[in-house]
């Protein structure tokens, strides 16, 4: 079969590996239909020694070794199953929750926060078997399954939407209140979907791709360009001049940031959930003035999964107009053109 194999910095090879075999005990063997390219991949593709481990070495929990197949963000159906395994059955259709271990003792760890292990093993980046494979054995538990109206192909959304979903978690919402998502990729989009979703309707989106500003307007989102527009303007006209009350930012942009922060509401609260490639610097009296917030967000939680899958099955997403599906061989084209900022969401086909 073929797989998106990563043998270090930008060095991805579509290659023909040895099927997966039978999945053994507590496991059970996927045919692969799309896995999603986001941008930890992009990250992971071109600053692999950000990572806090030798990529190439093996990893330090999972044993994983480079070539590593690549895919974390998959959905697919279930071929077969190894001992033990009650819960699923062949002919399932399941996304993937792609931890597969944490140390286990860390502080993070200890603390209920197993994405914020340095030593984190994930499926399609650090342990071995991915999405970008015609097959691959994940652990059973690993299955969060599909209701018969969410297909394969949304699928494979519920992981980066549970990004999104996890963001807003953290910004303490409330139904009701307003909002502010900077960045229009597709983690920002997932931000959008989850906030309509938990009720708050008075959203807007600062993006300065005209290509993606035009993509949320025809989802039916409120959206300003931060560089050629008054973006306070446009927080005062949404909010009747009070500000917003959370904001999440999705750019990877210390500039993002800082508008947020200026956007907020006193005691409003910015969640930062983008991978910053570069520092930023900024002036805190706003924040102390105003006692707002900046916070962290990374991953999800099970239940996450689970909520993203159930918005899904009520006709919450809609994917027109911002997912794109290429074939496996088009993947690297796909890393280099994402990296520019070209296109929202990439879904490569396993086969």
């Amino acid at each position: 079969m073929k797989a998106a194999l990563f043998y270090g910095k930008e060095d991805v090879r579509i290659e023909e590996v040895s099927d997966p075999g039978r999945p053994g005990p507590g496991q059970v063997k996927l045919r692969n239909a799309y896995s999603g390219i986001c941008g930890s991949d992009l990250h992971f593709y071109y600053y692999p020694e950000s990572v806090p481990w030798d990529v190439h070495r093996s990893h330090p929990l999972t044993g994983a070794t480079l070539p590593q197949v690549l895919g974390h963000e998959f959905a697919g159906t279930v071929v077969e199953i190894g001992e033990g395994v009650t819960r699923v059955k062949v002919g399932d259709r399941a996304a993937v929750f792609p931890l597969e271990i944490s140390c286990g003792t860390c502080v993070a760890c200890r603390r209920g926060l197993p994405f914020s292990c340095p030593m984190m093993g994930s499926l399609g980046a650090s342990a071995t078997g991915g999405g970008l494979s015609e097959f691959t054995t994940v652990n059973a538990s690993a299955l969060h399954l599909l209701p018969d109206n969410v297909d394969l192909r949304m699928g494979a959304l519920v992981e980066p939407m549970a990004v999104g979903w996890h963001g807003v978690s953290r910004t303490g919402f409330k139904p009701g209140g307003t909002a502010l998502v900077a960045g229009a990729g597709p983690i920002g989009i997932g931000a959008w979907f989850a906030f309509k979703a938990r009720g708050v309707e008075k959203v807007l989106v600062s993006e300065p791709s005209a290509a993606r500003r035009k993509i949320l307007q025809a989802l039916g989102a409120t959206v300003v360009d931060p560089v050629n527009e008054d973006l306070a303007a446009a927080v005062a006209e949404l909010t009747d001049g009070a500000g917003v009350d959370v904001a999440v930012e999705a750019a990877g942009a210390g500039a993002a940031i800082t508008s947020a922060l200026a956007s907020l509401a006193p005691g409003g609260r910015v969640v930062v959930v983008s991978l910053h490639e570069h520092p930023m610097e900024f002036n805190p009296t706003h924040m102390m003035m105003g006692e707002t917030e900046i916070v962290g967000a990374v991953g999800y939680l099970p239940e996450e999964f689970d909520a993203v899958i159930a918005a899904m099955a009520d006709g919450i997403y809609d994917t027109t107009g911002w997912v794109e599906e290429i074939p496996l061989e088009g993947v690297v084209d796909a890393i280099k053109a994402l990296r520019t900022g070209t296109g929202a969401k990439v879904l490569i086909r396993a086969k």
